[in-house]
């Protein structure tokens, strides 16, 4: 029964095309861990930021144009609000928004008790068993599109999975973008580092679905960073005028080293990193109300003897759970990061920091987990072999979040103790032979055999696995159709921009 039962598994958890469910639909409470009292204290203080203190929007006189004309105080670059106004600019943004696919079964549901997990985004290296460290380049970057396409466990693909350093800065985004759309028919994310590349996206993104189906639903996203402390530069606030004023969402994310862009105390940190995303999100519902928003966390600590950043530690954790109960609060879909280490490849190091993060953002109730596989070296680098490991156990995850404990009539299993004997076994019970091939979630990369077995396939570690998972998933890859007069006009798209503008590698 053992090999039966492990050729099931192999069958159930063997990634294909058209994993179970697009998204995770929990069920799982949300693991509050602050009282009443210091969520008070928090939202004081973010609300204090908004209206003492101030967000910079720079180099963007278009923005404060907007801010001017709502009645924002205006001062230099900084501009500041009535709390209770921005809470409620943010109020206008849905708790939760549907994310088309251009398949329409893998549309993602964001917000709410809802979460989608996403690869590694914007690593300049690629590391694998055979091929080390090295720059990302296009066949890199094409190979990881294919694989987030294909594990059942990633439900949205990203966009920067590795930089593909082979292409011209100025140019690259065309060819990720159109890699999204044509190699996978998942939902992904559009560029955002200069307003005519995300202008491009959001144009690219009308051609796929068309604009009928644009005007009236969300198709694409772009994933931005404030410049903490306190700074929404130009990058930001111009993608949101695109996204956004197309009708489309952003994510928008205070990327905070506490003790270098915010104050080394974890509670400071996360008040500033809800001040500067709800700034921006307010600023967005400016531009067009309703358009959809993602509040974005990813808080880190530090070692105050190199400035290095760390993963997994106990500050970051808390200020996932932290954060998790002000964005319901405020009602907006959350973003935070994943299976984050600092590690250069797939050691221990890697998996404490990695489930450490990972789970915090899971019991957190993050609705977009952007990094949630593929993370290493302080995301410098995207591990192949990281990612097929990161998103199988996210699998555990998802069972986790979605089914909780079952207390059916059936999970009692009252049957059973009728068929079982004092001091017998329930292996060979009718109640084990109905349940056995869901029973338990088996991931598919570990080794749970006895030690000959092991040694007999050739005492692999996980990471060699690993590697032969991901090669054998490319080996059976086959794109998802795609209508050939839609791939023939993205195609001359990219075609012309590209004849448009000149070679930049900055």
């Amino acid at each position: 029964m053992a090999r039966r039962a492990r050729a099931s598994r192999d069958r159930l958890n063997t990634p294909s095309g058209a994993p179970a469910s697009p998204y995770i639909r929990r069920v799982l409470p949300h693991f509050d861990v602050l009282d009443e009292a210091q969520i008070g204290r928090l939202e004081t203080q973010v609300d204090w930021l908004m209206e003492n203190i101030g967000i910079a929007f720079r180099d963007d006189p278009e923005a404060l144009r907007i801010w001017r004309e709502a009645g924002a105080q205006i001062e230099g670059d900084t501009v500041r609000g009535d709390a209770q106004w921005i809470r409620s600019l943010c109020a206008k943004a849905p708790r939760e928004f549907t994310q088309l696919a251009r398949n329409p079964a893998r549309s993602v549901t964001i917000g709410g008790d809802n979460q989608v997990f996403a690869p590694i985004y914007g690593a300049p290296f690629v590391r694998d068993l055979q091929g080390g460290r090295r720059y990302g380049d296009m066949d890199a970057f094409n190979k990881l599109v294919k694989l987030a396409y294909l594990h059942p466990n990633l439900h949205h693909t990203g966009l920067v999975i590795c930089e593909p350093c082979d292409v011209p800065v100025s140019k690259r985004h065309l060819d990720m973008v159109l890699a999204h759309m044509t190699l996978s028919d998942k939902p992904h994310l559009g560029a955002i580092t200069e307003m005519s590349r995300a202008q491009d996206s959001v144009d690219m993104a009308e051609i796929l679905h068309g604009r009928e189906v644009m005007d009236n639903n969300c198709v694409i996203m772009g994933n931005v960073n404030t410049n903490s402390p306190l700074l929404v530069d130009k990058v930001v606030s111009e993608a949101i005028r695109v996204y956004c004023g197309r009708g489309q969402g952003i994510v928008v994310v205070p990327f905070i080293l506490s003790g270098a862009m915010g104050p080394v105390s974890t509670a400071a940190s996360v008040a500033q990193a809800m001040a500067e995303a709800m700034m921006a999100c307010a600023f967005a519902q400016l531009v067009r109300p309703g358009a959809p928003f993602v509040l974005g966390n990813f808080l880190s600590s530090m070692s105050l003897k190199s400035g290095a950043p760390t993963f997994g530690m106990p500050e970051p954790v808390m200020s996932n759970y932290a954060i998790g109960q002000l964005a319901r609060r405020a009602g907006l879909p959350l973003r935070c990061g994943g299976s984050l280490t600092a590690s250069k490849i797939e050691d221990a190091q890697a998996a404490y920091e990695s489930a450490d993060s990972m789970h915090s953002t899971m019991l957190a109730g993050a609705n977009f987990v952007l990094h949630a596989a593929g993370w290493m070296e302080g995301g410098l680098c995207t591990g192949f072999e990281k990612l097929i490991m990161d998103a199988d156990r996210l699998g555990s995850y998802q069972k986790v979040l979605s089914q909780g404990l079952d207390v059916s009539d059936e999970a009692m299993a009252r049957d059973a103790y009728a068929e079982v004997e004092p001091g017998g076994h329930f292996l060979g019970s009718a109640h084990t032979m109905r349940n056995y091939q869901n029973a338990f979630y088996e991931p598919a990369l570990s080794d749970s055999e006895n030690v000959e077995s092991w040694e007999e396939s050739g005492s692999k570690d996980m990471r060699q696995r690993a590697y032969t998972r991901w090669n054998k998933m490319l080996e059976e890859y086959q794109a998802p159709a795609i209508d050939e007069g839609t791939r023939e006009e993205l195609e001359a798209y990219v075609a012309r921009r590209k004849e448009e503008l000149p070679d930049a590698w900055y």
